[in-house]
């Protein structure tokens, strides 16, 4: 968990100095509506303005980042959400890596409502962090009854027209994944056979876990074939299994990303 720790000190020690300033509201919230689809789901977006030059986090932050977490218990009527992350960048800062947006975030978010004829209110809470040459937590709340009959929204569309392609779309062919037992839990070499996704690529490894952490992968292409090697260890010490089906490798490259699910043996 050396990553997790590194963020975690980095924004605790910056803590006292950011109190010190009047750094203002940072971050703002709006929710935007899409309207129904044709299925009778509501599309929706959570929408993040930052001040100029401050940064937030992608779902898996890479090494100095802090993941968003999202409370929905207070809405009213709203049973499946889905969440679309368009691609994120790759910011390299004092040899430390993290994964996120810089300046705006618009989320795409479909709901699906356990009642058709009643209407969505979505309400709760989203924490997350934010960095510039300092690093702060967030708490944003936001209350928000749907639009069921609001146009298309092009920042939606747009946000929706950013995430990463599939692997098919990407034509990936194949996607292996070894596991070898370590000391302190699973040392993992991910191989992914797929055209380049441009220039440096970065492979990114969620284990499907949330218990599980995985180290940034080291990734070099090997022809046709992008491999990542990473640690992956269970946060309380305990030992684990991996499920390879549940295993999400995400590669960020020049020109797009790709989003592949699951594995199998090596």
């Amino acid at each position: 968990m050396k990553s997790t720790a590194v963020a975690a000190l980095a924004c605790l020690s910056l803590s006292v100095p950011v109190a010190a300033q009047d750094l203002g509201d940072v971050v703002h919230l709006d929710v935007l509506d899409g309207g129904r689809t044709a299925n009778g789901t509501y599309l929706t977006a959570l929408k993040l303005t930052l001040k100029d030059g401050w940064k937030t986090y992608w779902r898996a932050p890479g090494d100095a980042g802090i993941p968003p977490e999202f409370d929905w218990k207070q809405s009213s009527n709203v049973g499946q959400v889905e969440i679309t992350w368009p691609a994120p960048e790759i910011f390299d800062q004092n040899g430390l890596q993290s994964i996120g947006y810089q300046n705006q975030l618009v989320l795409p978010i479909e709901i699906t409502p356990r009642n058709p004829a009643k209407p969505v209110r979505l309400q709760g809470e989203m924490d997350l962090g934010v960095c510039k040459d300092v690093c702060i937590p967030e708490r944003l709340d936001f209350d928000h009854t749907l639009d069921a009959g609001a146009d298309r929204n092009p920042a939606i569309a747009a946000a929706l027209a950013q995430r990463p392609y599939s692997a098919r779309e990407a034509r990936v062919t194949n996607a292996t994944c070894n596991l070898t037992p370590t000391k302190d839990g699973m040392r993992i070499e991910a191989r992914v056979t797929m055209p380049s996704a441009g220039g440096r690529e970065v492979a990114v490894i969620e284990p499907g876990n949330p218990v599980l952490w995985a180290s940034q992968p080291v990734s070099q292409r090997q022809g046709d074939t992008l491999v990542a090697e990473a640690e992956i260890i269970n946060a309380s010490g305990a030992p684990f299994a991996l499920d390879r089906s549940e295993i999400r490798i995400t590669v960020l490259g020049a020109n797009h990303a790709v989003d592949i699910q699951g594995c199998s043996a090596g």
